[in-house]
């Protein structure tokens, strides 16, 4: 059985978790926003494993996990404004894009063919703890199948990877539930909101100001931006009131009759702490879900986000 994969996280486990790493091996561990598909990311087989493991297009960069900021700087070139945000995030679930160093050992892999590397600190301590053991950075997408509903659980990584990943650290459910918001930088230095995420736009904006949204149909930049991703298998109906015959009701706030409802109190950290997993458990009931209009502010457009590409056309 692939759950004798799951391994409850300990001193022990998480040293040998960053032996496999070192080997070259595959490592499924919790972040504070999804479980992670982790690999050296100084390491091209283990980098090209990652793909081949989810069946992720090449032209899809990884995010690189660092411990910190000086970490981050012996890969990448920081600007005045990413460096502002680092300090106010970091660790934390923001990503940021930004040029790479040319002696940085890191894969090319990981940039997609990209002159950029997206990097972040990630705060869940076992995630920090794999990184410090391992002593390199991890590449690490989310652990699933390409385009498939992301993991908020070890369960869901054993259900999508199977043996496919060498462990699977379990630190329980995650609690943002969202990715990383990825932000990137134009050649003028102003930043660009590349993917909502886990920390909302309204913060972002404080520290660097309005953020620029790159135009629609350009070529992939960052992890999160193919038009069609987080898929279950059932379609998905938003901003619905109500269903229709086939459908079961993903509810939001007082709405009724909702088979399962992302936050009954109308809480977007919530509501996106459950997002995933509750898409996993009406994928099992129904070919069809309804979802209920979740407001577009703070977190809710990282869920919007999330939810308009999982009912995006399938390729």
């Amino acid at each position: 059985m692939v759950q004798d994969l799951i391994c409850e996280a300990d001193a022990a486990t998480i040293a040998r978790g960053a032996e496999l790493l070192g080997e070259g091996q595959l490592v499924a561990f919790p972040t504070e926003t999804v479980y992670g598909l982790g690999a050296d990311a100084t390491n091209g087989a283990a980098v090209a494993a990652i793909f081949a493991a989810k069946d992720r297009p090449r032209i899809n960069p990884l995010i690189v996990h660092i411990r910190d900021k000086a970490e981050a700087e012996t890969h990448v070139i920081f600007s005045e404004a990413a460096s502002r945000l680092a300090e106010a995030f970091w660790p934390g679930p923001l990503t940021l894009v930004l040029p790479r160093r040319t002696h940085t050992p890191l894969s090319l892999l990981v940039s997609a063919g990209l002159e950029t590397v997206a990097v972040r600190a990630p705060s869940h301590p076992l995630a920090r703890a794999l990184i410090a053991a391992a002593g390199f950075p991890l590449a690490a997408p989310s652990a699933n199948p390409s385009g498939s509903v992301s993991p908020t659980t070890a369960r869901h990584v054993a259900e999508g990877l199977g043996r496919r990943v060498a462990m699977i650290l379990d630190g329980g459910a995650t609690p943002v539930g969202v990715e990383s918001t990825v932000i990137g930088f134009s050649s003028q230095g102003s930043a660009l909101m590349l993917r909502p995420g886990g920390v909302p736009r309204e913060a972002i904006e404080k520290i660097v100001g309005p953020l620029a949204v790159p135009a629609s149909g350009g070529p992939v930049t960052s992890p999160g931006q193919l038009s069609s991703h987080y898929a279950p298998r059932a379609r998905l109906r938003l901003n619905a009131t109500e269903t229709v015959p086939g459908e079961v009701l993903l509810g939001f706030g007082s709405i009724e009759n909702a088979a399962l409802n992302l936050s009954r109190k109308g809480d977007l950290s919530e509501a996106a702490a459950n997002l995933f997993a509750m898409l996993r458990a009406l994928d099992t009931e129904a070919a069809a879900i309804a979802v209920s209009p979740i407001p577009e502010h703070g977190l809710g457009e990282a869920i919007n986000d999330r939810l308009q590409r999982a009912a995006a056309p399938r390729p």
